[in-house]
């Protein structure tokens, strides 16, 4: 069963968390990260993101980058931007985007889970990305930001944050600069924490990360690193656990992510229409943005022009929770086949694109000549993703998109 439990937060007063509270760390660049930070002296990016103060053209995984990541941090917390918390609580963060709002609990998830594969992921990881958040947490002893993790509902549960929300005043409460709100309650009565607690290690059998497969692994690391290092190691230090937002998986939807092909492989339109014949049935729908319906079919801009290809019976394999998803369809039966684009982690022929962005984004694209076309999918459900974790099975890269993302800096979680 999973362990969740509460922790002693760091977190910034009122007055100040909408300046404080950012976006995470790797969705931005570092020029990015500057313009949010600008006229914002207690960002959490000048933590997240250091190099922000450093002199332009810094390493950002440079030694220098580091210390003042630690700096910045030392001094948020002594200029009383950052206060811990006096007991160990869990807290209940809501997110609210186009009038729906989704509520996550947040605790402290256990490192050990992730090594005996309590905690499921449908994602690989990049060592270079792993070992930057690894080198942050080690310098700052911290888990700044929180990984975005899913479990399958619990109605206890949801009528305990049902009751705290409907019984207190969020700490936290604004609309951020993206449109989306945010909500924030502390979980103060300790028989309501032992509550929760004890109906995760009872009515919980694992976890999934959701969103932030590089920080749950660093974080991960991190723990067995320090739990090496202690010769007193009991199992009950901080540094065991790092913070994760745990969403039940029927308040999460899951956004398309797209792609933008940069070139036909010497194919003419006409040429690339005819060979998609093979596998989709083709129905042309005009100068007007057509976003998919349904699982199996997609959109393709190309030429000015809308398409929609359903895919055709015999070309997809609904047993297989793999071969089952639209990503897939798109790489055997168009990417690779036809456009001879083999690898998407490593080829440069290929862009995605996140669905908040919207239809408009590719067809920017393509009308500007940057790119060739634009293919639209339907988004992965999170009975997809679940399946594909519980049977072990990773994803291919760029399928799942999360809207919103978790703002950073609500609350921090300490390893000591």
């Amino acid at each position: 069963m999973a362990i969740l439990k509460p922790f002693r937060g760091l977190r910034p007063p009122q007055q100040i968390v909408e300046d404080l509270a950012c976006l995470p760390y790797d969705v931005m660049n570092t020029e990015e990260a500057a313009r949010m930070a600008y006229g914002k002296e207690n960002s959490l990016l000048h933590i997240t993101r250091a190099e922000i103060d450093c002199l332009t053209g810094v390493d950002i995984h440079s030694e220098l980058v580091y210390q003042k990541a630690v700096a910045n941090f030392q001094a948020f917390q002594r200029k009383g931007w950052l206060l811990e918390e006096e007991e160990e609580r869990f807290y209940i963060y809501a997110q609210t985007m186009n009038g729906r709002t989704q509520y996550g609990l947040v605790g402290a998830a256990a490192c050990e889970d992730y090594h005996r594969g309590v905690i499921k992921k449908h994602e690989l990881t990049r060592p270079d990305k792993e070992e930057d958040r690894m080198v942050l947490t080690r310098y700052l002893n911290a888990n700044v930001e929180p990984v975005f993790f899913s479990y399958k509902a619990v109605p206890e549960i949801d009528e305990i944050i049902a009751r705290v929300v409907a019984e207190n005043q969020p700490e936290y409460d604004f609309v951020a600069e993206d449109g989306f709100g945010h909500q924030f309650w502390v979980v103060r009565d300790q028989s309501t924490n032992r509550t929760i607690e004890s109906l995760f290690a009872s009515k919980v059998p694992v976890t999934y990360v959701a969103d932030g497969h590089h920080r749950t692994a660093a974080a991960a690391r991190v723990g067995l690193e320090r739990k090496a290092q202690n010769p007193k190691h009991c199992g009950n230090e901080s540094y065991n656990y790092f913070m994760a937002v745990h969403f039940p998986d029927n308040q999460l939807q899951i956004m398309d992510y797209n792609r933008l092909v940069k070139d036909l492989n010497g194919l003419s339109g006409t040429e690339f229409l005819e060979k998609l014949e093979a596998a989709f049935t083709i129905t042309k729908k005009g100068e007007e943005p057509y976003k998919p319906s349904r699982l199996h079919e997609f959109s393709l801009y190309l030429d000015g022009c809308w398409y929609c290809l359903q895919s055709k019976e015999g070309t997809y394999n609904d047993a297989d929770p793999i071969e089952q998803l639209d990503v897939t369809i798109l790489s055997e039966q168009v990417l690779r086949p036809i456009l001879n684009i083999q690898n998407l982690r490593t080829s440069k022929r290929i862009e995605f694109v996140g669905g908040i962005r919207g239809m408009e984004a590719l067809k920017k694209q393509v009308d500007t000549g940057a790119m060739k076309a634009a293919f639209a999918l339907f988004p992965v459900s999170m009975r997809q993703l679940i399946a594909i974790a519980d049977s072990g099975n990773i994803m291919p890269p760029k399928t799942t998109w999360f809207e919103p993302k978790l703002r950073s800096g609500l609350v921090i979680h300490k390893l000591d």
